[in-house]
């Protein structure tokens, strides 16, 4: 869910002032493509249906690929743009530099989900830990192989963590549990309303339209969003000057915050209404996130994105505002339960860490441990709902 970057001296040299076309969408991922060809991927047919089912990690060896190595950061951010006084022009040419930058890395992770997918399909899958493609057991002779789910993901930060040291956000475990892959388009940063606007519901609708890369339609639809949307500057919009008569319920301005939810609820009841003319058969999963701590603690040079309100607003204690966060965190679970049904499932992720700062890595992201174990409850479900499906 992470936000903003404070504003600083950036280390990045700029841009020359000279005017260049930037690459188009489709030269983003015939780039992509062909840089697999090179590192062998695209070639990796006859060996895909060479020797026997294999695991994800085999999968992802034979087809040249690596776990992400950044997130796509959402492309309304000025990063990248110099300190010294740049002109507009400067500033666009840095805007859309971001935004090509973010087109290759999404063309690049939905290109490794097909030539991933395409081995596992071709070989057949086994469940994480098994043996395969020259192990001393294969799927064939354990009998355990099974049909991969295909399952797509669009989010924030919670999804889209960065995987470096830290190990990623709830996607790449949830992957490893799995045992298949995910198509992972979410953007650290990223708000509903942007999702599900002009650009990315383009993006939504071409994928739910023409189903996963490797064939055959969506079996699940993850989708994490509504954090951004109600935290940073513009929670000081809805927590009203701390007054010790009131509960924490009395501390936010309703009417406020209720708009700022209605907004929210367009997007979640846009994308409903996407997948049910789209891919009705296809399963979407939100959660409500959990109950962030407002300490202070940013990362990166990103956050803090809620005590900066609580201290505008006076409030004596972290533990004051935490209270309220949690208000409005049950309210926002509320508003997506109201929308659940058979084919739109609300994880159950809020209490689920411990209340206290070692539960989480900042003010919005658990704990490496805390992301495992959210994981760990998408995985579950998935396995109560596709138990032929799931190891």
């Amino acid at each position: 869910m992470a936000k903003r970057k404070k504003t600083g001296k950036s280390s990045r040299k700029a841009p020359s002032r000279a005017p260049s076309k930037a690459p188009s969408k489709a030269s983003s991922k015939t780039r992509v493509t062909k840089k697999r060809a090179a590192r062998g991927g695209a070639g990796g047919r006859e060996m895909a249906e060479a020797a026997g089912p294999v695991t994800l990690e085999q999968a992802r060896e034979l087809a040249g690929v690596s776990r992400p190595k950044r997130a796509i950061s959402a492309a309304r951010e000025t990063a990248g743009v110099p300190a010294e006084a740049p002109s507009i022009r400067e500033v666009g040419e840095q805007r859309e530099k971001l935004r090509e930058e973010q087109r290759e890395e999404r063309a690049r992770r939905i290109d490794d989900y097909k030539a991933v997918m395409d081995i596992m399909k071709a070989r057949g899958a086994l469940p994480p830990g098994k043996r395969g493609a020259g192990g001393r057991e294969t799927a064939a002779e354990s009998g355990e192989s099974f049909e991969p789910l295909r399952i797509f993901a669009e989010g924030d930060s919670w999804f889209d963590y960065p995987v470096p040291l830290f190990g990623g956000g709830i996607v790449p475990r949830l992957e490893n549990l799995l045992g298949v892959p995910i198509l992972n388009l979410a953007k650290a940063g990223d708000e509903v309303r942007y999702m599900l606007g002009v650009e990315e519901r383009k993006v939504m609708i071409e994928h739910l339209s023409n189903g996963s890369p490797s064939g055959d339609p969506w079996d699940v639809l993850l989708f994490s969003g509504g954090g951004n949307d109600i935290v940073d500057n513009p929670m000081a919009l809805w927590v009203k000057d701390w007054n010790p008569a009131l509960p924490p319920a009395g501390q936010i301005n309703q009417p406020r915050f209720d708009a700022a939810l209605v907004l929210v609820r367009a997007g979640y009841e846009d994308l409903i209404t996407l997948r049910n003319q789209l891919s009705p058969d296809t399963v979407l999963v939100f959660h409500g996130y959990d109950f962030a701590i407002p300490d202070g603690r940013g990362v990166c040079s990103f956050g803090p994105w809620l005590k900066p309100t609580f201290d505008l607003r006076k409030f004596p204690t972290i533990a004051a505002g935490q209270a309220v966060v949690r208000v409005m965190l049950e309210q926002f679970e509320k508003m997506l339960v109201s929308l659940s049904g058979p084919k739109a499932i609300v994880m159950p992720t809020q209490g689920v860490l411990v209340p206290q700062t070692a539960s989480w890595a900042n003010e919005l992201h658990p704990a490496k441990a805390g992301f495992q174990q959210f994981a760990q409850l998408y995985h579950d479900k998935l396995k109560a709902m596709f138990p032929a499906r799931v190891a």
